[in-house]
């Protein structure tokens, strides 16, 4: 009973605020409140509980006390940072993780290479962009022949298929054989797109097989180079080709 008529008339006492600060002390800056001098004391409090949790550590410390970790570990600018190790390793070891990289490579390589060769029979490369294009040569005895030159007329097929590379029956033949195939526009569309598809594959397992020979040269001089006979760098460097040296010859025995 007693707590509930404490509670009642808490609630219609006068609320006491905290007063500002006065108008002739404003050029002091923010009158500060006990909500503000509550914040402050715990933070200082806290730093004063870590300050002397430091300080006891630092007195019970073991002055012959180690650790693995000092090994590694050296103080640059007040904070401790690891060192690099370096890894040891024996000429032999770097040969021969270099060969098993070559060979990894050289395996790629490899692979790249019998899959373009299986785009290749497959797709001819009758119609290829990138394909160099062929030249027909026709040969006449006069001047006259020359400026009468109908091609169609001379390949003996129509005026409309003479821009074709395969595929360029001759007229007679259109005569007596009927169209076999596809008729369809709209599926003609769709396998020259699917065969343009593929040629854009072919070219870039092209381009990734160049690109992985590159990196097995590279990688082959680099391990050439852990050989300690003399050379000479007879060329640069580049992004398609490597570096190339001339060795001192040797005669073995």
């Amino acid at each position: 009973m007693a707590a509930a008529f404490r509670k009642a008339a808490k609630s219609r006492q006068r609320e006491h605020r905290e007063r500002s600060q006065p108008s002739f002390r404003k050029h002091l800056g923010l009158l500060e409140k006990k909500k503000d001098y509550k914040l402050r004391a715990d933070d200082y409090r806290k730093k004063q509980k870590y300050l002397r949790a430091l300080r006891k550590k630092a007195l019970e410390k073991n002055p012959d006390e180690f650790y693995y970790k000092m090994t590694r570990v050296k103080l640059q600018d007040g904070v401790h940072v690891i060192k690099e190790t370096k890894e040891e390793v024996t000429p032999e070891q770097l040969k021969l993780m270099r060969t098993q990289d070559v060979k990894y490579i050289e395996m790629k390589r490899v692979a790249e290479a019998k899959k373009i060769e299986r785009l290749k029979s497959e797709l001819h490369l009758l119609d290829f962009q990138g394909k160099q294009q062929k030249k027909h040569v026709f040969f006449f005895d006069t001047k006259k022949e020359v400026e009468q030159f109908d091609i169609a007329t001379h390949l003996r097929t129509a005026p409309e298929l003479v821009d074709r590379v395969f595929n360029r029956p001759t007229i007679e033949t259109l005569q007596k054989e009927k169209v076999k195939g596809v008729n369809n526009q709209t599926r003609l569309k769709q396998i020259a797109k699917e065969r343009q598809k593929q040629y854009n594959c072919l070219t870039q397992r092209i381009e990734r097989e160049k690109k992985l020979f590159v990196i097995a040269q590279k990688i082959q001089t680099r391990k050439d180079l852990l050989d300690k006979t003399r050379k000479v760098k007879v060329k640069k460097e580049t992004v398609n080709s490597p570096a190339i040296y001339k060795f001192e010859s040797r005669r073995k025995r």
